[in-house]
């Protein structure tokens, strides 16, 4: 069997003429990214800029389902990214429901990250945490950007308690949200008191209300977050949403085309969100057009778009490759400078094109 070897001082970037490959573990990855917020939130943002100005590949992701498991599925990311980042990579990312029937969370990834000039992969991550980073980071930045000419929300509404909430949540916290109350809503009993746990663990000083009904967290809440494992809209009233609410829809498949049509939508990515049944995606197949969208988060950013202060807001992100790459150079970096790289001795074994 093949030794992890740690090593003392490792570059940040791989030798293209000795290449080498390591394996970080998620205990690695996590004690990369904690606590690290802001910065993480500074970076989703400069990597969304460098996707807007093109300086990325991020085609359409693939879905690997299956015929016997409907509700399952394993999606191939691959995405490559400029910038000062400068990699190349896939996130494979398997989304079981069933697991947490179980105890065990319902996603697991791994990210694969590959040197731009020689095509060799160099790393392998752990990526389930890197996954809910960066959904946690791009959902911290679009609450700041979409805020910035309306009342700062201080009601935030948390619609599915688990791994995503969990991390959005530290996002907000991290990156300076501070809220009078937090509303909880989840089909099952024990993820909602779970998160209750987490909350209060997490010191926060706002008024935690369970609610009962969806309809009471939505009416209660000036900020409200969809993180759930909805296959098809379920929530179809939009006069739920009459008091102009910001909406994180980072679940993408909960909101019904009426609630969309009747709001101000922003996407990080157009074409990649219109696509594979999520609610905007039915928008457009509904209407024929996408003139319900008002932009992306990156057009907002650069001042091409507004989001209006009387309506509704709808983000809906459908998460970039290019995003996991970010996130996962920088842990790879960071691990790097700390000298805790964990490399596999020999995994390129056969270099010599003639033997």
């Amino acid at each position: 069997m093949t030794d992890l070897l740690p090593t003392t001082a490792q570059p940040a970037h791989p030798d293209p003429a000795s290449p080498t490959f390591a394996v970080i573990s998620g205990e690695q990855v996590q004690k990369a990214l904690t606590g690290r917020e802001r910065e993480i939130t500074d970076l989703v943002e400069a990597t969304y800029r460098v996707h807007g100005a093109g300086d990325s590949v991020n085609p359409p992701s693939y879905f690997l389902r299956f015929p016997d498991r409907p509700s399952s599925r394993i999606i191939a990311l691959p995405a490559s990214v400029g910038g000062s980042v400068g990699v190349d990579g896939m996130k494979w990312i398997s989304s079981f429901p069933d697991n947490v029937r179980s105890g065990l969370p319902r996603a697991s990834a791994v990210l694969i990250l590959n040197d731009p000039t020689t095509g060799y992969p160099f790393a392998c991550l752990e990526s389930s945490i890197i996954s809910a980073t960066r959904t946690a980071a791009s959902a911290a930045l679009a609450a700041d950007w979409f805020s910035r000419n309306r009342p700062r929300p201080t009601r935030v509404g948390f619609f599915g308690t688990g791994l995503i909430a969990r991390y959005i949540h530290t996002f907000l916290a991290g990156t300076g949200w501070d809220f009078e109350a937090v509303g909880v809503h989840d089909l099952a009993a024990d993820s909602a008191a779970g998160f209750c746990a987490y909350l209060r663990q997490s010191g926060t000083d706002a008024e935690v209300t369970v609610h009962d009904s969806a309809a009471d967290l939505i009416r209660s809440s000036d900020l409200v977050v969809f993180a759930t494992v909805a296959g098809q809209p379920h929530v179809t009233d939009a006069s739920l949403f009459a008091h102009n609410p910001l909406v994180l829809h980072v679940s993408l498949r909960d909101l019904a085309p009426e609630v969309l049509l009747a709001s101000a939508n922003f996407v990080d990515d157009v074409e990649h969100c219109l696509k594979a049944d999520t609610s905007p995606h039915l928008v457009e197949q509904r209407t024929g057009n996408r003139d319900f969208l008002n932009g992306t988060l990156n057009d907002v950013m650069l001042g091409r778009a507004a989001p209006p202060p009387d309506r509704p807001i709808v983000f809906s992100p459908f998460g970039l490759g290019v995003l996991d790459l970010a996130v996962g150079k920088y842990v790879y970096d960071e691990t790097a400078a700390a000298g805790n790289l964990g490399l596999i001795d020999n995994f390129f074994h056969d270099l010599r094109r003639y033997g």
